[in-house]
Formats: structure tokens, sequence, C-alpha cells
């Protein structure tokens, strides 16, 4: 194949990749549109949203003072699943992934790990959201409220495992590994609440910004792969050694 044709290739790979990573961007504007308006909404202090930010919270704090042993298993589950417990889980895979030569997957790992806690210090950061009082505090937590680092981080952590390691998990176990996940995704939201560092709304808008970056990173490292795959030419046969036998 001449150099010419091969050049043509990497173009024309370099543009659809630049053409996947812009649909796959816009498409992370458009998932997180209901978070921009939930941004707004606790911004303005809207009063709906606030009541039900306060009903909710007091609820399950009532019944969390009042349950010594649910409250034990809300902080077990957050304190196992914490963003430094992703740090613990996804190192270890991030170097297994270098040591069997799967740069990119390991660039996936690292590039969306890191880059949605960064992403929840600046919304963190932006919002300037304080936590919820409550008289009788069943546990304390650093930090501004909005969104939930413990959420955003189970979200994209099962994710990034998923996608990782999905494709050698047999089918008709995948339907059950992604159902757990996301049960678990759950049950972290729900402890902090449960525990009173966070408002519903913080959980809700760390899933919405944890999927939406989860997707975007997922598509665009796909579209990068793909593409980089079609730049693989066959050697020319008339190029080839002839056979010595």
């Amino acid at each position: 194949m001449s150099d010419g044709t091969l050049t043509e290739r990497r173009e024309r790979a370099a543009r659809r990749f630049g053409v996947h990573a812009v649909l796959a961007f816009t498409a992370v504007l458009l998932v997180a549109l209901p978070f921009a308006g939930l941004v707004f909404l606790i911004v303005s202090k809207s009063a709906p949203l606030t009541h039900v930010d306060r009903d909710t919270a007091d609820s399950l704090h009532s019944y969390a003072v009042g349950h010594p042993t649910f409250t034990e298993s809300m902080r077990t589950i957050s304190s196992i699943v914490s963003p430094l417990g992703w740090w613990i889980v996804l190192t270890p895979v991030f170097v297994c992934l270098v040591l069997s030569r799967r740069p990119r997957l390991a660039a996936f790992l690292a590039i969306t790990a890191l880059g949605s806690s960064l992403l929840n210090t600046l919304i963190k950061w932006a919002v300037d959201r304080a936590r919820p009082h409550l008289a009788d505090p069943v546990a304390a937590a650093a930090g501004r409220s909005f969104p939930s680092g413990h959420t955003q981080a189970a979200a994209v952590g099962f994710g990034i495992l998923i996608v990782i390691f999905l494709p050698v998990i047999p089918r008709p176990a995948r339907a059950w590994v992604i159902a757990g996940a996301g049960l678990a995704v759950a049950l972290v939201a729900f402890s902090r609440i449960a525990l009173g560092v966070h408002y519903l709304s913080d959980v809700v808008g760390a899933l919405v910004i944890g999927t939406a970056w989860l997707l975007a990173m997922t598509t665009a490292f796909s579209a990068w792969r793909r593409d980089l795959n079609r730049l693989s030419v066959p050697q020319d046969p008339e190029l080839e050694p002839a056979n010595p036998g």
C-alpha cells in the first residue's frame, strides 16, 4: 500500500475520532442538562427542593438515631465504598493493565477516575453548599455537600470495572453483575443520606454527573480504539519476503 493511501487513511481516522469525540461530549451535555437544572434549583434555594431535601433528611435521621444497628451498617457501607477505597481498588487494576500491555484501558481508567475526582471537587467549590445541620448527628463529614463524593466515586468506580472486565464475564452473568453494581451504588447513595451528611439532591446530582462523565469517557475511548484499529493496515503481499520453503 502506498504512503499516500496510508496517509489518507490516517487522516480519515483522525477526522472520525474528532467527530466521535464531539458527539460524545455533546451527548454528555444533553445528559447533564438535568444536572444543570438541579444546580440552578440549589443555588436559587428553590422552596420545593429545599422542602423535599429537609423532609428526607429529617425522616432518615430520626430512624438512624433510634436504630443503632442500622446506623452502624450505613457507616460500614460508607467506609468501605469511599473515594479512598476506590483508589485502593483501582490502583492495582491500573498497574495490572500497564504490566499486561493494555495502555488504552490503563489510560481510560486513570483519566476517568482522576477526571471524576477533579470534576467533583470543582463542582463542590463552585456550588459551595453546606452539609445538613442536624440536632443530634450520627456522623460527620468535612467539605461541602453538593455533589456527594462517595456516590459519584461509586458510580464511576463500578462503571470503570464493568467496562474493563465485562468482556471476560460469561454472558449469562453480565446482567447480574451490572444489577449488583447498580444496587451497590444505590446503597452508597442511601447511606450518605441516612447518615445525615448529604441531602437527597446531593446524591442525585452525583449520580447524574458521574454517569454522564463515565459515558463520555467510555464513548471517547471506544472511538479512539476503533479508529486506531483501522490504522492497522495489512502488509502488501507483494512486499512480503518469499517463503524459503
